[in-house]
């Protein structure tokens, strides 16, 4: 087989969110795609033509169930390789002793313990946030996937304002933490893809706006070029760990300008829709590389012109926040309704995450359940 020929390629989880469009991706490429789902949910991406979902063990309730559902998974379906689409996937891919289209053994372990990533981030130049004398403070999880009691779990993180504070949420957080100066700024990504020669098809994005005015993952981003200097940087980084493959460096560019590094997506992230819809197929080049470690992608030339990509729920979601209005915890300016209104109007020049013709279903599903998670997160906290 060559590494150009059509594989079956089983990919996981499928609720990931980055799922949609990294399936899509390896269909294109010629791919039979089937992804792996915690048994007992539908995620939109069942709803494909292209994509056929197989139920496994959820490694919350049972990590070495999970592993060996995902084992007996691909050796059922043929699978030729395996993609991890999240940082639990990769926790899992790591361990099945299957090829793997991403991080294994110690890049697994990179690109799961923030603590190592600082330190690389550190080395290789990039501003990186410390603990200050005074708060306020991020606590969040060193690792971002921890096993106990044979069972799997993602912790995330805490604001701090005081001592006792950073004591309160350093107990909540399984395992270990970093508490870093909380700063503001807008988010950037960094994306590549790593060869033993230096990282090719650089590509990157900045947010547009936030599905939580308050602070949150993007509802729409915009690609935008990389600097030589955040190149070198990058380059500086990836080659001290000896990384391959497919990247993204997560960055919060502050008022002054300085990007700080916040961390390393060892797997495919948020955005990948931006990257994909300009000829960035990293994830038909991440197996195209696990079938033949010496290949190396050829970015699209001349470069595509930059664009704009959102994720209707999710932008729903801000629109409603808005319309709500600020709530008492929210420290900064709120937007502005008009201007939000305008700005959410449609236009002809929009790009939607996980939209494509054939492929309808899977928009207003993904669409619908991103509202349905949000109105059950809103009646826990009311309750």
């Amino acid at each position: 087989m060559t590494a150009a020929s059509p594989t079956r390629v089983l990919i996981g989880f499928a609720d990931a969110f980055a799922a949609i469009e990294s399936a899509w991706s390896l269909a294109d490429a010629g791919h039979e795609v089937f992804a792996f789902a915690r048994r007992g949910t539908s995620p939109a991406l069942a709803a494909s033509r292209r994509v056929r979902v197989v139920p496994v063990t959820a490694p919350e309730d049972d990590a070495a169930a999970c592993v060996a559902d995902v084992v007996n998974a691909a050796h059922r379906l043929g699978a030729s390789v395996l993609m991890p689409l999240d940082d639990l996937a990769v926790w899992v891919a790591d361990r099945t002793g299957l090829r793997v289209a991403g991080a294994t053994g110690k890049a697994a372990d990179f690109a799961l313990d923030k603590r190592l990533q600082v330190e690389a981030a550190a080395g290789a130049g990039f501003a990186v946030p410390a603990r200050t004398p005074d708060g306020p403070w991020i606590v969040k999880a060193a690792m971002a996937a921890i096993e106990q009691d044979d069972k799997l779990i993602r912790p995330g993180g805490r604001a701090a304002a005081t001592e006792a504070d950073v004591e309160a949420a350093t107990a909540e957080l399984a395992g270990p933490v970093l508490v870093q100066q909380l700063l503001t700024g807008v988010g950037e990504g960094v994306f590549g893809f790593a060869t033993p020669d230096g990282v090719r098809a650089w590509s990157g994005h900045r947010r547009v706006r936030m599905t939580d005015p308050r602070g949150s993952a993007s509802s729409a981003c915009r690609s935008i070029a990389v600097d030589d200097e955040l190149r070198q940087c990058t380059e500086k980084l990836l080659a001290s760990v000896g990384w391959r493959g497919m990247f993204m460096l997560e960055l919060l560019r502050d008022a002054d300008g300085t990007p700080w590094f916040m961390e390393v997506n060892g797997r495919p992230w948020g955005s990948m829709a931006l990257a994909v819809r300009r000829g960035f197929d990293y994830p038909a080049w991440a197996v195209r590389q696990a079938l033949d470690p010496a290949f190396v992608p050829e970015a699209p030339d001349p470069e595509p012109p930059h664009i704009v990509c959102r994720h209707l729920g999710r932008e729903l979601i801000h629109l409603a926040a808005v319309m709500r209005g600020p709530m008492k915890d929210h420290p900064g300016p709120w937007p502005r309704r008009a201007a939000t209104l305008a700005a959410l109007r449609p236009t002809r020049a929009d790009r939607w995450y996980n939209l494509r013709a054939g492929e309808r279903r899977v928009f207003w599903r993904d669409t619908w359940s991103t509202l349905a998670t949000q109105a059950a997160r809103m009646r826990r906290r009311a309750s």
